[in-house]
């Protein structure tokens, strides 16, 4: 069985490409149990965020497993697997292991260095948890991911300034606009993104005025009062639009939430007013044909990806220290994984000489009958070292093979001379 990753991030596939995979929150049940369907998946984690879709399982036999997530991703996208395959990437073993650990360290994300992937990552492996599609080895594999990203966090400055996208996001609109004071900005969503977007507000130059709005009025109520701004229903979108000279749109819907139709009747009350749209939803909360009408700015993910890779010089150095770490964890890891493989092996040979030793002993018990206590326990203490000693050099060999060739052989002969 191999450790395997099959999916598709903002670097190997466009926005476009990227919304028509992503599994919004409310049916990652779903997709979790189809995924769990499969004859060749025995465990499986689903990585689903606005910058990727990846899928972590056990596989029995790589190809064909490799195969029905392809189809599901194809299936779950609308397209084509030969369409999609281009945009897939897979890696497994130690090198789904060393995609993970850059995944969790930052390495691998628009902003270098972002620190929300660690609670996505872990949020994703609670969700196969209480699916009950995660099992031993993922819960290995992702519990050691999250020591990765926050040893990185903690020993390189990778996570020095900008390293979030919903920080990048707000600066990317403090950018355009030179300031956003004296400016109303509107937050769509009040979910994790939408949070972060109205915190990052919050520790920037304050804007005069932050609207909120989310399909549940409590939930933005909370954020509202939580970084001093107005919450609003959700069907007062066109006023707030109306309003709104900067618009940070993060929601999870499945489908958009603005459309040109409803964009175009805000503008017309702004006076010719312009305004400015960051768009961070995967899949996509704008319509981009938004981007058409007269006086709006629109930018999506791959605009932030672009801005993002101009700000980070700096991390950029620690680049190398940071990938230092992630080459040590995963020997680590694969060090680790391959001393669970062999002790079953010997605590199996182990077992079986304990049982010839014993069927021995029983069936020679009458004719140690004469024996004092004292005698028998003697001859029981001598049995057992004398297995002791038999068995010391093959599970020394054992331990010195582990994770080489010449090792698998070791054990694969071990199980077939013993009868394991």
């Amino acid at each position: 069985m191999s450790v395997l990753v099959v999916g598709l991030n903002h670097k190997t596939a466009p926005v476009e490409v990227l919304e028509t995979v992503a599994v919004p929150e409310a049916e990652l049940a779903k997709a979790l149990f189809e995924l769990a369907g499969f004859d060749q998946l025995s465990e499986v984690v689903l990585v689903s965020t606005c910058q990727r879709t990846e899928v972590y399982s056990v596989a029995r036999r790589y190809h064909p497993a490799v195969g029905q997530v392809r189809s599901f991703l194809a299936e779950w996208g609308g397209a084509s697997p030969e369409t999609l395959t281009s945009h897939l990437y897979e890696y497994h073993d130690e090198a789904a292991a060393r995609h993970l650990f850059k995944v969790a360290a930052g390495l691998d994300s628009a902003v270098l260095g972002e620190g929300e992937i660690l609670g996505q990552l872990a949020d994703s492996w609670e969700s196969a948890r209480r699916e009950g599609t995660s099992g031993p080895v993922m819960a290995t594999l992702f519990r050691h991911a999250i020591e990765v990203g926050k040893r990185v966090r903690t020993e390189t400055a990778i996570a020095r300034g900008t390293t979030s996208l919903s920080q990048a996001a707000v600066a990317l609109a403090r950018s355009e606009l030179g300031s956003l004071e004296g400016r109303t900005t509107l937050v769509i969503g009040a979910g994790e993104m939408g949070e972060s977007m109205a915190q990052a507000l919050a520790g920037s130059a304050k804007s005069s005025r932050v609207l909120v709005t989310n399909r549940t009025r409590g939930r933005a109520d909370e954020l509202a009062s939580r970084f001093g701004g107005q919450a609003l229903d959700w069907r007062d979108m066109a006023d707030a639009l109306a309003q709104a000279d900067v618009v940070l749109a993060s929601t999870g819907a499945p489908t958009t939430v603005l459309d040109a139709q409803i964009v175009a009747g805000a503008m017309a009350k702004r006076s010719g007013r312009p305004m400015l749209l960051v768009d961070i939803a995967v899949p996509r909360d704008v319509d981009s044909d938004v981007a058409e009408l007269a006086g709006v700015t629109l930018f999506d993910m791959d605009d932030l990806a672009e801005f993002a890779q101009r700000g980070m010089d700096s991390r950029v150095r620690e680049v190398p220290a940071a990938e230092l770490i992630v080459d040590a964890e995963v020997a680590r890891y694969s060090d680790r994984l391959a001393q669970r493989q062999v002790a079953p092996v010997i605590a199996s040979l182990f077992e079986r000489a304990e049982e010839v030793r014993s069927s021995e002993w029983e069936r020679l018990s009458a004719k140690l009958a004469t024996l004092d206590d004292e005698q028998r326990r003697s001859v029981e203490a001598l049995t057992k070292g004398i297995v002791a000693k038999i068995l010391h050099e093959p599970t020394v060999a054992l331990k010195a093979g582990v994770g080489t060739p010449m090792g698998e052989q070791l054990a694969e002969s071990i199980r077939t001379l013993f009868g394991l």
